[in-house]
């Protein structure tokens, strides 16, 4: 396992509530998906707009990971209030940066309204 890659993705979900800690980690041309509602969002600033702006008082809490030199692969648990959720989250690097993120959630759901105006669909 990378453990370089390993702490990036470590930093990655600590600093989901520290937008400048975020920019430092993703690359400018980073790109986010979620398959299950077909949500995309690309670059560095659409990305920390899309998280700084998503509803709620959510965290996200790492449950395992593997990484290696080219990406990593954890299971995650989403919490906002009583409501949780499991995912899958998916990584690529470049260049010692987060490049790609998709996320894969287990249960079915439909997207909160988004004040991002990013956030587009495929």
């Amino acid at each position: 396992m990378s453990r370089a890659n390993r702490d990036l993705v470590v930093r990655y979900y600590q600093s989901l509530n520290d937008w400048d800690g975020l920019r430092l980690i993703l690359g400018e041309d980073v790109l986010y998906e979620v398959p299950q509602t077909r949500e995309r969002v690309r670059g560095k600033e659409p990305y920390v707009d899309f998280n700084a702006t998503f509803p709620g008082n959510w965290t996200i809490e790492i449950v395992r990971m593997v990484a290696d030199e080219t990406g990593a692969a954890g299971q995650i648990l989403f919490r906002d209030g009583d409501a949780e959720m499991t995912g899958i989250a998916f990584f690529e690097f470049a260049r010692g940066k987060i490049s790609r993120i998709t996320d894969f959630w287990l249960e079915p759901y439909e997207p909160p309204e988004r004040k991002s105006r990013f956030v587009g669909q495929y």
